[in-house]
């Protein structure tokens, strides 16, 4: 079953340490996804995503000026991130670790996320629905998202772990074979 992420309904968040006593948070308002869910075995299922980089909206103008420029995500030559999922592992009751390749500015490494499959649905609509909630975490220094500025008390400005949220709703797509077989 092929399904397009719902942007309308879907939410992209991350969350850093600031000066080591606070954390603040930030999402993405412009991406795209699809996933492929086989409802016999989900551990069969994958999903693709990309995110205009540009997108980054942290509530403070300044700061997501900052983050668009070559000291992190430099999106003008590294417009978009994208993921791809891998290897799926069943955690039982409807709960997930998916290994995946991650791509910031060229540079792609494997990531671990937590995924609970929330269920399908049908839509008033006349198509189905599905939800699933993930989290995860990276290293932003892996990506090659270094800049920092040493605290004078000791520390970093910035935190290394980059803490991920995922709240996602994804619409049934059809196939061209089912939109024939209806018309």
């Amino acid at each position: 079953m092929s399904w397009k992420v719902d942007n309308a309904h879907t939410s992209l968040e991350f969350s850093a340490r600031h000066m080591m006593v606070s954390t603040v948070k930030g999402h993405f308002n412009d991406f795209s996804g699809e996933v492929e869910i086989d409802p016999q075995d989900l551990t069969r299922s994958w999903a693709n995503a990309e995110i205009q980089a540009s997108s980054v909206d942290t509530r403070e103008d300044r700061r997501d000026e900052h983050l668009r420029s070559a000291d992190f995500f430099d999106v003008e030559k590294f417009p978009v991130i994208t993921y791809r999922s891998g290897k799926i592992e069943s955690r039982g009751d409807n709960r997930f670790l998916v290994q995946g390749e991650l791509t910031i500015k060229d540079v792609t490494r494997t990531i671990e996320l937590e995924v609970e499959f929330l269920g399908m649905q049908a839509s008033p609509y006349g198509f189905q629905v599905a939800g699933f909630e993930v989290s995860g975490s990276l290293s932003r220094k892996d990506f090659g998202l270094n800049w920092n500025v040493a605290l004078e008390a000791g520390g970093w400005m910035v935190g290394d772990e980059i803490k991920l949220r995922i709240d996602a709703e994804v619409d049934e797509v059809a196939t061209a074979g089912a939109a024939v077989a209806a018309a």
